[in-house]
């Protein structure tokens, strides 16, 4: 993981671990869809944080918004 955005991670660290764990395991690609989300950083986001990165099965570039609660 790659930190861009230190607001984000600290949004990010407000995340219990294993809620992280099952958000990066559950992310969409178009190629493969459900995937799970490799070399990702973090930018903050308003409404939320953006994760960035590629898709582990096919390295497709894919993003998912953890939207604040």
């Amino acid at each position: 993981m790659a930190i861009i955005d230190v607001k984000a991670a600290k949004k990010w660290n407000q995340v219990p671990k294993d809620l992280q764990r099952k958000i990066i395991e559950n992310v969409f690609c178009s190629d493969c869809f459900v995937t799970t989300i490799v070399d990702y950083s973090l930018r903050d986001d308003p409404h939320g944080v953006l994760l960035e990165g590629k898709c582990k099965s096919c390295g497709k570039a894919v993003a998912r918004l953890v939207e604040e609660i």
